[in-house]
């Protein structure tokens, strides 16, 4: 337990006295904010008011409040991947820089090792995940604010398990760089395509079957489920108690994925966790098991070196 505390404070550190890799991973959730509160809120406010049924008239307030829900699941479900993929540069980089063969010799083990590159990984992320969380929470407070307590505490549990999943998910991906070029290129990859295939950036239910089918099949997807449910619930009922009809409600749900259609069949919210849950143990145990291998196999490759540069004894 001592080399996997001081293995994952050395990680942490390194991490927040970066201050261009803190900026890096920050940049994604800063950019989203704005755009969507500067250029998207009004976009997407004409949508909602536009699926209302003709005669039926609600609060400016209670629309900006279903708005700012929908942004700030946007936000949470995007960046709990992304800022992953930066938090786990430190492996990446250790390798860039030979760190790495300078662990081989010495008693931590390679399962620490992975192990303390992922925690470190994790803790990163959450702390900077749950910043953006309370700084959504202040715009919704001030936009308008329909969460309760039990929103509140789901929310924060979403984004604990996609940070999870995302540090996972960017362990096993990031095993398999060994440049800080190649860091750069698959870090801007995430950071532009994760949104769109995770449903964040567009619903999900405005692309063809065959493509819904396909992104059902991809667990950020249900990330990405759980937090509109869970951020627009509140605004949900009330528009339900000003006198708008279920159905019109359960359409303005469904277009903007609030649960995941698998293959024709709706994805209730224990099976999305469930989903979930799932992922991030087969994505952590792959990545402990590829990295107990490599490690142990650069060790023994180094050890065998060593003993043959050893003069023969006479």
């Amino acid at each position: 337990m001592t080399s996997l505390r001081a293995f994952f404070t050395r990680n942490t550190k390194l991490f927040f006295k970066d201050k261009g890799m803190l900026l890096s991973s920050m940049i994604t959730p800063a950019i989203l904010l704005v755009l969507y509160a500067t250029f998207l809120a009004k976009v997407y406010k004409d949508i909602f008011v536009s699926n209302l049924p003709e005669g039926f008239t609600i609060s400016s307030k209670l629309i900006d409040g279903l708005v700012g829900g929908h942004l700030m699941s946007s936000i949470l479900s995007v960046s709990c991947v992304t800022v992953a993929f930066c938090s786990n540069f430190i492996c990446v980089n250790d390798k860039a820089t030979g760190a790495e063969k300078d662990f081989l010799i010495t008693p931590v083990k390679p399962a620490v090792m992975s192990l303390g590159y992922y925690l470190s990984s994790l803790c990163s992320t959450l702390l900077v995940c749950l910043t953006g969380f309370a700084v959504c929470m202040v715009y919704v407070a001030v936009v308008g604010w329909y969460l309760s307590f039990a929103d509140v505490l789901l929310i924060f549990l979403d984004v604990v398990l996609l940070c999870l999943f995302g540090s996972a998910l960017s362990s096993v991906i990031h095993f398999f760089l060994n440049t800080q070029g190649q860091i750069s290129a698959v870090g801007t990859i995430i950071s532009a395509g994760y949104g769109f295939i995770s449903g964040a950036y567009m619903p999900i239910s405005t692309f063809g079957t065959g493509l819904q089918n396909v992104l059902a099949l991809l667990p950020g997807t249900y990330g990405t489920a759980l937090f509109r449910n869970h951020t627009t619930q509140g605004a949900m009922d009330a528009i339900q108690d000003a006198g708008v009809p279920q159905e019109v409600v359960t359409g303005i749900k469904n277009s903007i994925d609030c649960s995941v259609n698998f293959f024709g069949t709706r994805v209730s919210d224990g099976v999305a966790y469930a989903v979930l849950a799932v992922s991030i143990v087969l994505l952590l145990g792959a990545y402990v098991l590829m990295n107990y291998l490599s490690i142990k196999r650069k060790a023994n490759a180094y050890s065998s070196s060593k003993g043959s540069s050893q003069p023969a004894s006479k």
